[in-house]
């Protein structure tokens, strides 16, 4: 998945400082195994594996490097998934992701991180639509540069945003479809890892970490962990069934773990695919890589058809995040976290127009300051890996205050705290090497959320 995608949220809670819901009648589980594994796999697996092996590539000496990144992102991805099912079953409140941070911090923090949180979303948005263009740009200029890629980009989000302003309501056949393409186009990919012809019969050699550093080797290492974070990302979103699964103490860990190990293994094999089928190095220069692979296997024709689909299938992406993310900032409206014009709608459209308008103005504004996706993902990440870390730290806060919980069926996870430590280091050391490798991105970052923090401190004196 891209970016940390809150989930939209139906109860407004009122204020900034919200209550334990413990003392609410809880609903009855509905969540077995298969379900919450299939919801795990849903939340991650997106279209990120279709351009971030491409970064990977980029950052790493060897293969070795390469694939270690895969690998030890899923572990991470596991420690963490565990982690926020564990909060979602202390906190089980709708949009617990995104009230957490009150419940645990100073509202000042919750405020400043989702906020932030909200401009990572239209970072990804902007990610995301630069993927596309990178697929479509050969289909539609071959002989054009890359100077286009941003103008498409920009296009397809105008494009969207007016056709969300027009009421457009997204179905569940457009995200079927939106499925079948991910599904259909990663069988391909995988496929041609079996079939020896379709191998790169000479590939560049790569450079190897014998010359290298201890420090370099790991800021390489940390940079590929980088893109393969963002292609684990989503699966935060277990936060939001905690309380609401069959037998959790046995249901969570292992639909959990066969879930992670599913995405792990897709992602390995999608990866050792392409470098087999392409090259390690030259996947690196490689920007459409789904498209090459099908080239390889059907022809010119094959690589046409999976640019466009996977065009699509970006598209898809877009509409859903444009219409998504403005109701996360309706429903922070509601909670005084932004202000009232937030929850302006047009009634016989159903369109949250200044939500819609601020969030696409803000994917928009991304993509002229970091035309890049490389520059989008540092971004990104630099955001994520601030969020992620203080969201699954508040695990520790509460255990301590929700310790009557204990022993009355909710989810605890074993191998406490070496679980969450783990995920919270991985964050911190991804946002460090993000700092060293992207210093401007990593000050951006920071200057956002300082901005965010002074805003609120101004906003509550000035209510005050």
């Amino acid at each position: 998945m891209f970016g940390m995608t809150m989930a939209p949220f139906s109860t407004p809670v009122g204020n900034m400082y919200f209550h334990h819901p413990m003392n609410k009648t809880r609903t009855a589980p509905v969540l077995t195994m298969f379900p919450l594994t299939m919801i795990v796999i849903g939340l991650v697996i997106g279209m990120g594996i279709f351009r971030t092996s491409r970064d990977a590539a980029a950052a790493s000496p060897d293969p070795t490097v390469f694939f270690l990144a895969w690998i030890v992102g899923g572990l991470v991805a596991f420690c963490g998934a565990l982690t926020y099912a564990e909060i979602g079953s202390r906190y089980p409140v709708t949009g617990g992701y995104y009230k957490i941070f009150s419940y645990a911090y100073h509202p000042a923090v919750a405020f400043a991180i989702n906020c932030s949180i909200l401009i990572s979303n239209a970072a990804s948005v902007a990610g995301v639509a630069l993927i596309g263009s990178e697929y479509i740009l050969p289909v539609l200029f071959p002989e054009a540069g890359e100077g286009l890629l941003n103008t498409i980009a920009i296009l397809a989000i105008a494009g969207f945003y007016g056709l969300n302003m027009l009421g457009l309501r997204i179905s569940s056949r457009v995200l079927n479809v939106l499925m079948l393409i991910k599904i259909a186009m990663l069988a391909v990919v995988i496929v041609a890892l079996f079939i020896p012809s379709m191998h790169n019969p000479d590939p560049i050699a790569w450079e190897g970490t014998g010359n290298l550093s201890f420090g370099a080797l790991l800021l390489a290492f940390g940079v590929a962990l980088k893109a393969t974070s963002f292609t684990y990302g989503g699966y935060q979103q277990t936060i939001n069934f905690g309380g609401e699964v069959d037998r959790p103490q046995r249901t969570i860990p292992r639909a959990i773990f066969i879930g992670i190990f599913v995405i792990v293994s897709i992602y390995l094999l999608v990866s050792l695919s392409y470098y087999k089928v392409i090259g390690l190095v030259e996947l690196r220069d490689t920007s459409s890589i789904a498209s090459v692979v099908a080239e390889r296997m059907f022809g010119p024709v094959a690589s046409t058809i999976a640019s466009v689909l996977l065009f699509i299938a970006v598209l898809a992406y877009v509409n859903v995040s444009l219409l998504s993310n403005p109701r996360v900032m309706f429903a922070m409206s509601e909670d005084g976290i932004l202000p009232a014009s937030f929850r302006k709608k047009n009634e016989e459209k159903d369109v949250l127009t200044v939500s819609l308008t601020v969030f696409a103005a803000i994917c928009i504004i991304v993509l002229f300051f970091a035309d890049t996706f490389d520059k989008i993902l540092s971004f990104v990440i630099f955001i994520d890996s601030i969020g992620m870390a203080t969201s699954a730290a508040t695990i520790f806060i509460l255990r301590k205050r929700t310790r009557h919980l204990d022993n009355t069926g909710i989810y605890k996870m074993k191998l406490y705290p070496l679980l969450p430590v783990i995920f919270v280091l991985a964050y911190l050391f991804v946002g460090t090497v993000i700092a060293i490798h992207n210093p401007e991105y990593a000050g951006i970052g920071a200057i956002v959320l300082a901005v965010l923090s002074g805003i609120y401190f101004i906003s509550r004196k000035k209510t005050n």
